[in-house]
């Protein structure tokens, strides 16, 4: 991963802010500071926004309450009765989406009407008016925010997709390994019996079909014959040698490396719950692959120990990667429905204190915090936090989770 990061931080300029930040002029000592990741903070640590000798400092408050604008009004630095002051702040966010909140006075300072809903990531412009003197001010307040290029993305395997309805459901977890696919093996024999002249082929070499193999000659005729591989792949059983004679019994065993199986051993007390044709998700014990697959079939007779029956999943290997004798996980969707909304289980990644995707938006991503329902080995369920229709960071997102930490994004305000 420390590769991929450097790659990206050669292929694109990452710009992230943190919530908070301004984009003020840079004529101000603040605008200047803002430009640094830093801004001036007043007696409630929030932003101060300061014209002339009058300033606003703005908080959000979320202390046992919905996230709330909060304001708070100074002349001199000395506190303004907040019932002298009109405020408005606006906000548009990533999308375009706008929002306007008016404020009220309480106590010593205005607060916001609504709720901050997450992620706190927008352009901010901040009105006051006080008696006949009128106060403007805009700024960047992002998190969780970073721009990457078209190209850069698909160079790191960031893949996306749609937010939209798909088929979800309870999992179930099976541990199993994976084997060679029996049909995808052949074991070859003499076609009369008789003596091993020559053999052209040894454990572990890769034939095509076609290849010469051997050559016998039969015991009846005395006329020594070929022996040709009926399928390509790599010799898993060599079992002559010459000057055997070769009978009834396969001397080679071919198997193609690419077509594998998942087998996992079901107990008793899920036999009920997984049936042939359920989606199954396969991974490794360590690392991060994982492919898709379904259940194919079990086979007919339960081990008598145990009483377990196995159940066998395709889990095509056209890399090489599975290996025969590997442990792996699986897990098995069951009682499946539709969902309205769903994103890649995959995709889903821990912001903060949040359950969190990256939507895009042209070229940037932005985290988006979710209410999750049901989560399958695929797919999970969206509640809340996303919109249909948005477009999502589905694989790889971990490398946009790592460039935000690796900026030093806060939630800041």
């Amino acid at each position: 991963m420390r590769k991929t990061h450097l790659f990206l931080a050669a292929c694109f300029a990452a710009t992230l802010t943190a919530c908070g930040q301004s984009a003020d002029s840079p004529e101000t000592s603040e605008e200047q500071a803002a430009a640094e990741g830093e801004y001036e903070r007043g007696p409630h640590n929030g932003r101060m926004l300061r014209d002339g000798d009058f300033a606003i400092e703005v908080t959000v408050f979320e202390d046992g309450v919905p996230p709330e604008y909060r304001l708070y009004a100074y002349r001199d630095n000395e506190p303004v009765d907040p019932e002298t002051v009109r405020a408005r702040v606006m906000i548009t966010r990533l999308d375009g989406e706008k929002t306007t909140f008016e404020f009220e006075p309480e106590q010593d300072y205005l607060r916001g009407q609504g709720v901050l809903v997450e992620p706190h990531s927008f352009d901010v412009v901040v009105v006051a008016n006080e008696g006949n003197n009128s106060h403007r001010w805009a700024f960047e307040s992002y998190e969780g925010r970073v721009t990457i290029s078209d190209e850069a993305a698909r160079a790191a395997g960031i893949r996306t997709e749609t937010v939209g309805p798909q088929q979800v459901g309870e999992t179930v977890e099976i541990i199993g390994r994976v084997e060679l696919d029996p049909s995808g093996s052949a074991e070859v024999g003499a076609k009369f019996p008789g003596t091993v002249m020559s053999l052209h082929a040894n454990l572990g070499d890769r034939v095509a079909r076609g290849a010469l193999l051997a050559r016998v000659e039969s015991s009846s005729s005395l006329q020594t014959y070929p022996i040709y591989a009926p399928i390509s792949g790599v010799i898993t059983q060599r079992n002559t040698n010459i000057g055997d004679i070769a009978d009834s019994d396969p001397m080679f065993v071919i198997s193609d490396p690419s077509r594998t199986v998942a087998t996992f051993p079901i107990f008793p007390r899920d036999i009920e719950r997984v049936r042939p044709g359920q989606s199954v998700l396969i991974r490794g014990l360590e690392g991060q692959r994982a492919q898709g697959s379904r259940i194919r079939d079990f086979l007919p007779l339960a081990e008598v120990s145990s009483q377990a029956v196995t159940a066998r999943a395709p889990l095509p290997n056209r890399d090489g990667f599975w290996r025969p004798g590997m442990a792996v996980r699986g897990l098995v969707s069951v009682d499946q429905r539709r969902a309205p909304l769903a994103v890649r289980t995959d995709a889903i990644q821990r912001f903060r204190d949040f359950r969190v995707v990256f939507a895009k938006i042209g070229e940037t991503y932005e985290v988006r915090m979710l209410e999750l329902g049901q989560e399958g080995p695929e797919w999970t369920e969206v509640l809340s936090g996303i919109d249909a229709g948005t477009v999502y960071a589905s694989e790889n997102s971990y490398v946009i989770k790592a460039d935000i930490e690796k900026s030093g994004a806060s939630h800041d305000h």
